[in-house]
């Protein structure tokens, strides 16, 4: 065994090990979160792929097919675990799940067919490798599109950075793996990638481990009321002017609104408007402080007799939502029902 064996073999051990008690205080601390459960998912996935790695591990036996799996499902729980952390999510969408199910399937048509050959073989193959890669592309997304509206300063300074590294990671993964297949690159190569994937989940953990707990895994967002919204919050003169203006002018009926915008109606510099939202009113993200004003609108009008006859769409977009499908989701999971069984259930 060469030194780098050795080294190889102590990094990989060390970096299941930080796994394990990452893992450990999430099932501790946050077990009731949906991306704390994620994130234990997406760890256990990681130490599979890291022993897969490693080159030690039995290939075509059950266990090493387990080991291929949980790999294989690595780059697409860390989607979900990037989906359901960076908005807040406390579901998971079918779409998501039926996503990472297709992915598993394919991981298995692959092993199962790898030894054989074949066409078979061959599409699973590059269906895998464009898996790891849409996976990645999306998680990519996923902090793109929210980075403005996240209302966690730990959480927004960290996103960009650590979600880029990964998913770039997963990415050089993939292209690793296909040049391996073909034989324009070394096997070792992949041992080499697999051993630099202790660095980033050191510095992964190192990120997550350095936020406040409040900050990690947060309760649910609350849900505005109309006596919440004129009563004044811990006499913060801001947070009084802020519920003021939600009530009196209505802004969040504005389906473009952005942090800025209403920093701006407000005359108020971003980051003051953002920690009064966040410390003070308690939600995590701007989407959701809007949409608990816009979903208190939306019920009051579903439960409105006079207003029984206007179509449950025309209702969402008038209250500010830009479409019907993120409308259908965020009323479901705030209600756990649809608007329409909502609205029968109101006039009963």
């Amino acid at each position: 065994m060469t030194v780098f064996d050795q080294f190889d073999l102590m990094a990989r051990g060390g970096a299941i090990a930080l796994l394990a008690l990452w893992s450990w205080l999430l099932i501790r601390d946050h077990r009731h979160a949906l991306a704390a459960r994620l994130a234990v998912a997406m760890n256990v996935a990681i130490c599979c792929y890291v022993i897969v790695t490693s080159g030690g591990c039995p290939e075509f036996t059950p266990v090493g097919l387990v080991l291929a799996l949980g790999a294989g499902s690595a780059a697409g729980l860390f989607w979900l675990f990037a989906r359901a952390w960076f908005n807040d999510h406390q579901k998971l969408s079918r779409l998501g799940i039926t996503l990472l199910l297709a992915a598993l399937l394919n991981t298995l048509a692959l092993q199962l067919t790898f030894q054989s050959g074949g066409v078979v073989s061959l599409i699973s193959a590059i269906l895998f490798y464009l898996n790891q890669f849409g996976f990645a592309l999306a998680a990519l997304w996923e902090v793109w599109r929210g980075r403005d509206g996240d209302l966690i300063e730990g959480r927004r300074r960290l996103r960009s950075a650590l979600v880029a590294s990964v998913a770039a990671y997963v990415a050089l993964i993939a292209v690793v793996e296909i040049s391996a297949q073909s034989d324009a690159m070394d096997r070792d190569a992949v041992r080499i990638v697999g051993a630099g994937a202790v660095i980033v989940i050191f510095g992964f953990c190192a990120a997550m481990m350095r936020l406040q707990q409040a900050d990690l895994f947060g309760p649910p967002a609350p849900v505005a009321s109309s006596a919440l919204a004129t009563q004044p919050v811990r006499d913060d003169p801001l947070a009084e002017r802020l519920l003021t203006h939600i009530v009196t002018n209505l802004p969040y009926r504005d389906e473009t609104l952005s942090i800025a915008k209403l920093a701006a109606q407000l005359d108020e510099p971003e980051y003051r408007l953002r920690r009064v939202i966040n410390q003070q009113l308690g939600y995590r993200n701007f989407a959701q402080f809007l949409n608990s004003y816009r979903l208190v609108e939306v019920k009051n009008a579903l439960a409105d007799p006079a207003q029984s006859d206007v179509p449950i769409v025309t209702i969402a977009l008038d209250a500010g939502f830009g479409s019907l499908g993120p409308f259908n989701r965020a009323f479901r999971e705030a209600e756990g029902m649809t608007p329409s069984e909502y609205r029968v259930r109101a006039a009963g």
